[in-house]
């Protein structure tokens, strides 16, 4: 019943996804190039080329084929995702997905099915919801696409990622997240919904288990990306 506030405060504006022209000038959206994989900004120095790769997903190839975000995630990103992660702040779901529907136009387009990363159990009671799998069900209702937010689950509790480097993260995840054997993934083109993605090692790891159930493809959007600067490779995706 309220009108569409902007992402970042309270100020009034047209319609979900909106900024208000003060903190518009704010905000860090994801522009080209990025990498042809993990989505991560590359500079305009490496030119537009549609094939070049970071240097990570080039020493580590992705399970998943390609991977968008709307927004770096910088002090304005958080202003906008620590409320609804941990303030319980859900009414700006609806909005965030919109946002995210603009560089994941074309995947949610092509998928058939939109799935969110999960949360351990004993994380989601603490927690009461998975702000992943609102997220996903905001944007397949938006895309008129089907959504199921038990498709992963994790099997097991994992530490804390923060301050990790990708190495340990990975690590750290291996063989916690698995598809449910219930989940109908056979030959569906499936995005991958989350808030952050941060060296892409969890969307990795749930790529490969929608993978192992049946996916013939998965490609990852989230809300904000961290952005740290990479090397490229041109021409070799």
């Amino acid at each position: 019943m309220l009108p569409p506030s902007c992402l970042a405060c309270d100020t009034p504006v047209e319609r979900d996804g909106q900024f208000c022209l003060s903190c518009f000038g704010a905000v860090n959206f994801i522009t080209g190039p990025v990498c042809a994989v993990c989505g991560v900004p590359l500079g305009f120095e490496h030119g537009a080329h549609e094939t070049q790769l970071c240097q990570s997903c080039t020493e580590r190839p992705r399970a998943f084929t390609g991977a968008r975000a709307a927004l770096r995630y910088d002090d304005t990103a958080r202003k906008m995702l620590l409320p609804l992660k941990y303030a319980d702040h859900t009414e700006a779901v609806r909005g965030l997905a919109e946002l995210m529907r603009r560089p994941g136009r074309e995947m949610i387009a092509a998928c058939n099915l939109i799935v969110p990363v999960p949360l351990h159990v004993a994380k989601l009671r603490r927690r009461r919801f998975n702000q992943a799998a609102l997220l996903a069900v905001a944007l397949a209702r938006a895309a008129a696409k089907p959504v199921d937010v038990e498709a992963l689950e994790r099997v097991r509790a994992t530490a804390p990622l923060e301050g990790l480097g990708v190495t340990e993260r990975v690590a750290e995840l291996g063989g916690a997240i698995k598809a449910r054997a219930s989940a109908m993934l056979a030959g569906k083109r499936v995005v991958l919904v989350d808030d952050v993605m941060t060296s892409g090692a969890t969307a990795d790891e749930c790529a490969r288990a929608l993978l192992a159930g049946g996916a013939q493809r998965v490609e990852v959007l989230t809300v904000a990306r961290v952005t740290a600067r990479e090397p490229v490779m041109t021409g070799v995706a």
